[in-house]
């Protein structure tokens, strides 16, 4: 996973593929919970996803931008544009679903 900050967060988001990145901090446990889950989960999708990490606590402008009030926050950027979002350490199982449903959205 590419670690984001404001110097290059915009340009990685505005991709012509999906990018599912993770608002975290290192003292939040769900967060950790969450982080071997998003790895699992790149290496399947083999790099028709991109994944990528925003720690809240060294980039809170981009956290107060994006108005992530809660950690984790998942938001799924196409073309600079959220087209899904999910908060919680969700189980594996729901984490594809929701990257799924992104997929979806960006290829009709």
């Amino acid at each position: 996973m590419k670690n984001l900050n404001e110097e290059n967060f915009y340009d990685e988001i505005k991709k012509k593929k999906l990018v599912v990145v993770d608002f975290w901090a290192e003292w939040c446990m769900p967060c950790r919970m969450l982080t071997p889950i998003l790895e699992k989960v790149e290496k399947e999708y083999d790099g028709k996803v991109e994944f990528a990490k925003v720690n809240t606590d060294e980039n809170p402008a981009l956290a107060s931008r994006f108005g992530i009030f809660s950690i984790p926050t998942v938001l799924m950027f196409y073309d600079g544009e959220i087209v899904n979002a999910f908060v919680g350490a969700l189980p594996e199982g729901a984490v594809k679903h929701e990257i799924e449903k992104a997929l979806k959205k960006v290829s009709a």
